[in-house]
């Protein structure tokens, strides 16, 4: 079934998107990811304008996001003060991230941004988790167990004034380091239509040094404001939000993370790793293709 697009000023088949959807919340399911970093890029393989993708997956994530926070509230994963920091953060990030949006729309330059930031930024994560998913899978079959790495925060991190005690996080660290942290994520946010939580959740760990406990539970307090405060920036000055793509792919991606969270229980961690490395790779190289392949027919615009 076919349905047009308001926004992104085309037609659609409506099972594709909402299968979209599903798949990104299959992989949410399983791997443990807002998936959001996966929704632009899938959007715009499929032909959605790339600063529709962007703005639209923002909103799809917020809604992705309500039923995490809830569960890790009701367990007592959610440290407030340190989700409350990285999202005054995030907040003052989508104002430069919108200022940002808008300034390269006006050059004719953001879907071109968007898909470079995009390449840089999935063979970046997907390289790494590659890396670390074959060292796991070696370390797996040698017999040995993997030794735990110390927590603690960056050298960095310990030399920023102001500190503080996050309770829940077990740190005693400058508030300056999440406020900046939170306001990285909110721009790529505002600019990708992502949730962050990719970025954010090994930061929180590595950065920070945050209890384990509390990091996945914190990312989605955070992502679920900043991504709404995206969304309704997007729909009043950019005006990029498809509010119909957003459904479609949140039907999809609610179905899709139930069915994931099961199948993830039946697959060492591992391989799930290496298989989110390979799709991670696979999409980033389609855009690359797209930026730098010729195509078949060059229209060109001349005046008579």
């Amino acid at each position: 079934m076919d349905l047009y697009l308001p926004v992104a000023n085309l037609s659609v088949n409506a099972l594709v998107i909402v299968l979209l959807g599903a798949g990104v919340g299959l992989l949410s399911g399983m791997f443990g990811v807002g998936g959001g970093f996966l929704t632009t890029p899938l959007l715009i393989v499929y032909g959605i304008p790339p600063t529709v993708a962007a703005a639209s997956s923002a909103s799809q994530v917020t809604g992705a996001s309500v039923s995490g926070v809830f569960a890790h509230v009701r367990r007592g994963g959610v440290d407030f003060k340190m989700g409350g920091v990285l999202v005054g953060g995030g907040v003052l990030g989508t104002g430069a991230g919108a200022w940002a949006f808008r300034r390269l729309q006006e050059l004719g330059q953001i879907d071109t941004v968007i898909g470079v930031v995009y390449v840089a930024m999935l063979g970046w994560i997907g390289s790494l988790m590659l890396r670390e998913a074959l060292a796991a899978i070696l370390v797996s079959r040698r017999g040995e167990a993997l030794r735990a790495a110390k927590r603690r925060h960056h050298p960095l991190v310990a030399s920023l004034p102001f500190r503080t005690r996050f309770y829940a996080s077990g740190l005693y660290i400058s508030p300056l380091a999440p406020l900046l942290l939170g306001f990285a994520t909110g721009i790529l946010t505002m600019l990708l239509g992502i949730g962050g939580g990719f970025i954010l959740v090994p930061a929180m760990i590595y950065l920070l040094g945050m209890a384990t406990g509390v990091v996945v539970g914190t990312s989605l307090f955070q992502t679920l404001f900043v991504t709404a405060v995206a969304t309704m920036v997007h729909a009043t000055t950019t005006r990029a939000v498809d509010i119909v793509l957003a459904g479609l792919l949140l039907i999809g991606s609610v179905t899709g993370a139930q069915i994931g969270a099961r199948l993830a229980n039946r697959v060492k961690p591992e391989y799930l790793r290496l298989a989110l490395a390979l799709i991670v790779l696979a999409v980033g190289v389609r855009i690359l293709l797209g930026l730098v392949w010729r195509p078949e027919e060059i229209f060109t615009v001349s005046a008579g």
